[in-house]
């Protein structure tokens, strides 16, 4: 274990300030690898106090001039894409050849907002021949983002370069459990010329860091990508100082296949695209509620049993393995007992099941990690708990329907509302589940799609507000009216 990686406060590369660290597992081992910070609340009041006092400055720039900024980052991050994707993979499980990909297009998001730092107007407002009324945007002050562990480089890079756009200055806090891709962030950012202060990243523990960072009376706005269970205790401890909050949350997402759809594609769709992904299933729109067609649903189970069957499980360092572990020892015991809850419910185990050293040989250094097989259950109904809470991992179920009423029914009998796939070859009925599943987001004949110019969040206990696109910059800042008395 000698890799070690330090925070970012106020222009400088820090431990915590009581000195305390962390151990990063490799989920791929079950082994240490490295050490983070673990921050606290005087890391947190330190970093608010350096964003606070690079507030003038920043939003004092032009647009432009804080635009070269978002740009070089972005040269930065292509420059650097290899190693970063490379600590990603080893952080949190993903595949290399996923990190791969992932992290060049990290290097487009920040092109992107740099893009949009000019694009900030007001309106004129006609009231009167005696007054001249108008708005302008400004920025909010100190930002808090807060990183999940499933796509710590994209989520950074999205939800941190548009309030930097905006003229914001921004504290991060990363999940514990996969800190070190947007730790190793830190130097880049002298390097893009980004004044001491503007970017403050703290790692820590959610109770300790991630608490103070919500509750602290400088900070102007949390946006937020975990769990809903997580994001109704930031409500609560926000609502003292009634700061903006934004989330984007959970989801137990449809993926409806019809019987004219092309079987072949869908197949992917529910499978490689949908479920059982490079990160094992552990995205907020995984498919994991397979809605089938009743008069096609044992023939698209049986494609997608196949292509699970050619998922390659093993070293996410190996550009042959397709699927990694889940990301700690927590989570797959979590993931583990929804497989017990699936067959307690009366489900049935179509295929997968296994996890762990069940996965590899005795001599394999893979099984003491946490992998679980692509698994999926039939015989389900939506009133299950495997149906119902969001087992953030490669597992799923499927649900027959009879027709187009029943598909829209049971895809919105769900608390969540993030997204949908629809696979099928009628364009008006695609049209029609645009318009009727209450989700964020619905791909027809696609999934997974997500593009940094698209805005992105959900419905329901899915969260608020949305990364990508303008309106997570425009969000990111506040709408002033003035009035000027011309008489």
């Amino acid at each position: 274990m000698s890799t070690t990686f330090r925070q970012l406060i106020g222009g400088r590369e820090l431990g915590a300030d009581g000195g305390d660290e962390l151990v990063s597992t490799n989920p791929a081992t079950g082994e240490p690898w490295a050490t983070i910070p673990r921050g606290a609340a005087a890391d947190v009041d330190a970093a608010v106090a350096a964003a606070k006092a690079a507030r003038p400055g920043w939003r004092n720039l032009s647009a432009l001039e804080r635009a070269a900024r978002l740009r070089r980052m972005g040269d930065l991050v292509a420059e650097h894409a290899s190693r970063l994707a490379e600590i990603e993979t080893r952080d949190n499980g993903k595949v290399i050849v996923d990190t791969s990909v992932e992290v060049p297009a990290c290097a487009q998001m920040w092109y992107y907002h740099a893009g949009a730092a000019d694009k900030l107007h007001g309106d004129t407002i006609e009231i009167s021949p005696q007054s001249f009324n108008f708005t302008r945007r400004e920025p909010i002050g100190v930002i808090g983002v807060i990183i999940p562990w499933n796509s710590p480089l994209s989520l950074f890079s999205a939800k941190v370069a548009a309030p930097l756009a905006a003229g914001n200055t921004v504290v991060v806090k990363p999940a514990e459990q996969a800190a070190c891709s947007c730790l190793a962030l830190a130097p880049l950012f002298e390097e893009a010329g980004f004044p001491p202060g503007v970017v403050n990243i703290v790692s820590g523990l959610g109770e300790e860091a991630g608490d103070a960072l919500v509750r602290h009376p400088d900070v102007g706005r949390i946006t937020f990508t975990g769990s809903t269970e997580t994001a109704r205790a930031i409500s609560a401890a926000a609502a003292g100082s009634l700061k903006q909050l934004a989330f984007e949350l959970g989801g137990k997402s449809p993926n409806i296949v019809f019987a004219d759809a092309d079987l072949d594609a869908a197949a992917i769709g529910v499978s490689t695209m949908g479920l059982f992904t490079g990160g094992a299933g552990q995205t907020c729109v995984a498919g994991s509620r397979v809605l089938v067609e009743r008069s096609v649903h044992d023939d698209l189970l049986a494609r997608v049993e196949r292509i699970a069957a050619t998922i390659v499980l093993g070293d996410p360092m190996d550009r042959t393995t397709t699927m990694g572990p889940v990301v700690s020892d927590e989570q797959f015991a979590r993931v583990r007992s929804y497989l017990d809850v699936g067959v307690a419910e009366g489900a049935e185990v179509a295929f997968g099941g296994r996890s762990g050293a069940e996965l590899f040989d005795t001599a394999s250094p893979f099984g003491t990690g946490y992998y679980v097989e692509p698994t999926l259950f039939r015989e389900a109904d939506n009133s299950m708990r495997i149906a119902r809470e969001e087992i953030f991992g490669p597992v799923g179920v499927v649900i027959p329907f009879d027709d187009d009423d029943e598909a829209v029914t049971i895809a919105n009998d769900s608390t969540y509302g993030l997204a949908c796939g629809v696979w099928t070859n009628d364009l008006k009925r695609a049209h029609r589940m645009v318009r009727d599943v209450e989700a964020g987001a619905v791909w027809v004949n696609a999934y997974r799609r997500i593009h940094w110019a698209v805005p992105f969040g959900g419905f329901k206990e899915s969260g608020y507000g949305r990364d990508s696109g303008m309106e997570s910059v425009l969000e990111s800042t506040q709408l002033k009216s003035a009035w000027v008395d011309l008489t």
